[in-house]
């Protein structure tokens, strides 16, 4: 069980705050707190937003005062207790490394004193937790970034990052959901859209979720970037030893999904030919081609786990003091 403290954000929000630690033990209080209080809504109550370290609780005072909403948000939450463990929804995300699609893999494997085979063996090697959501419609703030990988943002900020970016700044890593300045380190770019107002469900995933990373090669994000332009693709979503899936392209449509994907790689018929600019991709690509192989052998061994292991945190001064900053 564990306490909170209740302040006041303005004249209709109040804040659940559980501690100023980013850990997976705070995120899972707020999940739970957010879980309790939409399973048995307080009248009034407008919206729920999780953060790091609290849960925003936004109200409409004219029908819920704050003496009256505060008493039912502490009744309700006695002896709460935090959600860890179990089944939880993991995104895969196909992510082409290095290129022009990851300008700054070289700089992270220098920085870390590795080759780029294994930065991106080692980035999409395990599942990160979401934090929360911010910055950006569907940023996605991620937990558990390897120490090894940690690097310093750019000394000077990018006036442009493209949608999909897939970067490192500091102790996190993250997806850039759509065109933005930024200053974290550029290692790859993913296909899909995380965030489109056409689509039913705007934003692919939610705070609480978990995302893999899956190495592919430019030819298989031609492919996808494709598929997503016409509708029809989908990403892969396990739970457990399950599987579902969301669409990641235009509300509506049908789609193959990641089989699809899957399928291309092995498929000569549908590959997507070389080109002069795939050139250019040439160096990620060889980084992709053993990054993915022991990205593979890690996937096989989450595979025979009924659930997702728990995420272990990075640094947490250095995440603390930067987690915000892009």
């Amino acid at each position: 069980m564990a306490g909170f403290n209740i302040t006041v954000a303005g004249d209709s929000a109040i804040n659940l705050e559980f501690g100023n630690i980013i850990s997976e033990k705070t995120n899972g209080l707020i999940r739970a707190a957010a879980q309790t209080l939409e399973a048995d809504p307080i009248n009034g109550v407008i919206e729920l937003v999780p953060t790091f370290c609290s849960l925003m609780v936004v109200y409409n005072p004219c029908v819920v005062g704050y003496d009256e909403l505060t008493s039912q948000v502490r009744g309700k939450l006695r002896g709460l207790v935090a959600t860890t463990g179990g089944i939880h929804r993991v995104v895969k995300i196909p992510v082409c490394y290095g290129g022009d699609f990851g300008p700054d893999l070289g700089d992270v494997a220098e920085h870390a004193g590795m080759s780029a085979e294994e930065v991106i063996a080692i980035h999409s090697g395990h599942d990160y937790l979401i934090d929360m959501l911010g910055f950006l419609p569907g940023f996605a703030y991620l937990g558990g970034l390897d120490e090894r990988l940690h690097t310093p943002r750019l000394a000077t900020p990018r006036t442009r990052i493209e949608p999909g970016a897939v970067g490192i700044g500091g102790a996190q890593t993250g997806i850039y959901p759509l065109a933005s300045p930024g200053g974290w380190r550029i290692i790859g770019r993913t296909p899909v859209r995380p965030y489109d107002p056409d689509r039913e469900s705007p934003i692919l995933y939610a705070a609480g979720d978990y995302l893999r990373f899956v190495p592919i090669t430019p030819q298989e994000f031609s492919l996808i970037e494709t598929q997503v332009e016409s509708g029809t693709y989908e990403c892969e979503i396990v739970k457990g030893r399950a599987t579902t899936s969301v669409q990641a392209g235009t509300a509506g449509e049908q789609s193959e999904g990641c089989e699809a994907s899957e399928r291309s790689s092995a498929d000569d018929a549908i590959a997507v030919p070389q080109t002069e600019s795939d050139n250019d991709h040439a160096a990620g690509s060889t980084a992709w081609s053993e990054g993915r192989e022991a990205s593979e052998r890690n996937a096989s061994e989450r595979a025979a786990a009924p659930q997702v292991d728990a995420v272990p945190q990075a640094n947490q001064k250095e995440e603390d003091e930067d987690a915000l900053w892009v």
